[in-house]
């Protein structure tokens, strides 16, 4: 029932929703989810959402697979190198502010060692730092807005996206525990190579089983499998599926002819898989005690902070302040589904009392900033953006 709900909520909802009210559509299925979980209504139960860890699977490998496909090589080409620098700035900057507040978060309010502090810190550091791109290509689309910002908050998110399943995938793989029948368990550095070898191995095979043919039902079967293969593997070794799956997207859509026949497939899916992930995601939060909350509330006041701190010190160091304007970083401090994906990920690995905190502190900053990051884009682009930014692009931008 689930299921089918969000497939029916995908296919007519969502689009309506994003374009009539400029609210990008999945907050509200996160509290649907808390509304049918134990802790409310019991719609739900605990011992269920454990049985669907499986699906959470695939669909976090489904999500990291949209992120990869974004870096196709000849698209990339076309883009100027400036906007790479600037946007991996921000997200580099963005990511120490957050992993070194986390750690005085989770240190301040929940008395942990220094060793367990760094767990909790960097997944709060890699999910601050994501930035959600449905609410910029939502208000690109009504304002018929094209130029230098736009493209900059394109590329930026998706470098977002980029630099915190790259950290988070790290993570997981630097602080994985050793098998207690291993004679000889692998090294921190040997974990990040299996993350590394399931996630390239996984896009080789499966480009080879893709051929030469572009059937879209071939495409489905095939990328299904590749992702319920690669994610699979990462999750049974407690590696991260978001980071394998991305560079499975990666090799396949640098490699095979279908790229956006491939991106088309993981599109068309995308959003139903990320409703049910929302639900399920909603159903599974706990509520926490007071020192939660105020977690969460400096983790949401610091993330925004960060953001607007990292866009203008990125846009400061590239002197490109007369371009981009002093507010850019507005436009990317909507959170966005991967955030949900990467606190449920941790949340699979760390049931303790800090990471419910750290999974509370996503799931709210995605609750609040789903409900107004299409409307602080819309403000941006109206009120700060460079001159040219209303009319038509020029061919150099129009290019990228």
């Amino acid at each position: 029932m689930v299921v089918a709900g969000a497939y029916l909520a995908a296919h007519f909802a969502a689009e309506w929703i994003a374009d009539r009210f400029l609210i990008v559509s999945g907050a509200e299925y996160l509290l649907l989810g808390a509304l049918l979980g134990p802790q409310v209504s019991g719609v739900i139960q605990a011992t269920s959402i454990d049985g669907f860890a499986p699906f959470f699977t695939l669909a976090l490998g489904w999500v990291g697979a949209l992120v990869g496909v974004q870096f196709a090589l000849p698209d990339l080409l076309r883009l100027r190198a400036s906007r790479f620098r600037i946007a991996f700035t921000e997200s580099f900057i963005s990511l120490l502010v957050m992993t070194v507040s986390g750690a005085v978060l989770v240190w301040g309010l929940f008395g942990s060692t220094p060793e367990a502090v760094v767990g909790p810190a960097v997944a709060l550091g890699s999910i601050a730092a994501t930035s959600a791109p449905a609410g910029i290509s939502v208000m690109a689309r009504h304002l018929g807005a094209q130029g230098p910002l736009v493209r900059q908050l394109q590329v930026s998110t998706a470098i977002n996206a980029l630099v915190s399943i790259s950290a988070f995938g790290v993570l997981l793989a630097l602080s994985h525990s050793s098998p207690i029948s291993a004679t000889r368990p692998p090294t921190p550095t040997e974990w990040v190579a299996i993350t590394l070898a399931i996630g390239i191995g996984g896009g080789v095979l499966f480009h080879l089983f893709l051929g030469p043919g572009h059937q879209s039902d071939r495409l489905f079967v095939a990328l299904s499998g590749a992702l319920i293969l690669s994610s699979g593997a990462a999750a049974y070794l407690r590696l991260s599926p978001l980071l394998t799956a991305l560079l499975v997207g990666v090799v396949l859509v640098n490699t095979s002819p279908a790229r956006n026949e491939i991106r088309q497939v993981l599109i068309r899916v995308e959003r139903p898989l990320y409703f049910v992930l929302l639900i399920f995601a909603g159903a599974a939060w706990r509520p926490g005690t007071d020192s939660v909350l105020i977690f969460t509330f400096l983790f949401i006041a610091l993330r925004i902070i960060g953001k607007l701190g990292a866009a203008y010190a990125a846009a400061s160091i590239h002197h490109v302040i007369p371009t981009l304007g002093r507010r850019w970083g507005w436009g990317l401090v909507g959170h966005g589904g991967l955030a949900v994906a990467v606190a449920m990920n941790y949340r699979l690995h760390d049931q303790s009392p800090v990471g419910d905190a750290v999974f509370t502190a996503a799931l709210a900053s995605v609750l609040v900033t789903d409900f107004v990051g299409a409307r602080l884009v819309q403000a941006l682009l109206k009120t700060n953006a460079p001159p040219g930014l209303s009319g038509s692009a020029t061919p150099s931008e129009a290019q990228g």
